[in-house]
């Protein structure tokens, strides 16, 4: 009868939980991964100078992931932020190419620090108010794998670290997480937190096409003055410099030799 076929998409939404999903990915512009990082001759910091810039690895892990998601339709929208300066478009738009939709850039000069990303992201939170925030579980530059949690904790929302693999279930998600005696699986309810681990997926690469109309997708900029968040800096950095040059390694010809050496030369046996 016509009833039946008026019940049944109101089952549907009860069982996706959401009508209209939204996915905010947060990125980092940093050093590209294969480019060795040099300090500055007055050691007042890494020297950034014609330096290639990318998109930190595992925010491209969190990207593909949400474009998975809007591609197996369980998302519908997907918004790529990035905090810094205004050559973070690059990455955005690196982000748009590979899937996003559209892209915010909360444009700041300062060294933001992991509390005060947290903090702008909130904010950018509470106006796009999306129903799952996907980030990297930490940057290749400071490696600080704090955003994530601060940023869950400031939204007192549910959280999911290192995340490896993720399913959405109606209106919570599953995160398989990996930790040190090895996998832990929690199920949170939406709108959460989720950070990315290596093993999450296998990012994908932009094609040209994609590039090209990744040029025409939507991007607003934002300040933190607009969002009024205090974002300077609590730490201040006093000295960048190189680890200390190791000596070359030996090569001996037998065990006898080699604790000799250690016992004569090197010291660390009696």
């Amino acid at each position: 009868s016509l009833s039946r076929y008026r019940i049944a998409p109101l089952f549907l939404y009860h069982y996706k939980g959401f009508e209209y999903m939204k996915v905010l990915v947060p990125i980092k512009r940093v050093v590209d991964y294969n480019v060795k990082v040099r300090a500055k001759s007055d050691e007042t910091g890494p020297d950034l100078a014609n330096v290639k810039m990318a998109i930190n690895p595992f925010c491209e892990i969190a990207v593909e992931e949400a474009v998975r998601l809007k591609e197996s339709e369980t998302a519908q929208e997907v918004i790529a932020v990035s905090i810094g300066s205004n050559a973070c478009q690059e990455q955005l738009r690196t982000a748009l190419a590979l899937g996003a939709d559209r892209a915010i850039l909360v444009e700041t000069e300062l060294e933001v620090e992991p509390l005060g990303v947290a903090k702008l992201l909130k904010a950018v939170v509470e106006k796009e108010q999306p129903d799952l925030i996907i980030l990297g579980k930490q940057a290749i530059d400071d490696d600080s794998n704090q955003t994530g949690q601060m940023l869950a904790s400031l939204l007192s929302y549910a959280q999911g670290t290192f995340a490896s693999e993720i399913k959405v279930k109606g209106d919570k998600i599953d995160v398989i997480r990996e930790v040190d005696g090895g996998l832990q699986t929690v199920s949170l309810n939406l709108p959460a937190v989720v950070t990315t681990d290596l093993r999450l997926n296998e990012p994908r690469y932009a094609s040209l096409p994609n590039i090209m109309k990744a040029k025409k997708k939507p991007m607003d900029t934002l300040t933190p003055e607009e969002l009024n968040v205090d974002a300077s800096p609590r730490v201040e950095t006093l000295k960048v410099s190189p680890p200390p040059e190791r000596a070359a390694g030996i090569i001996v010809e037998s065990v006898d030799e080699l604790v000799e050496k250690l016992k004569n030369e090197a010291k660390v046996i009696t």
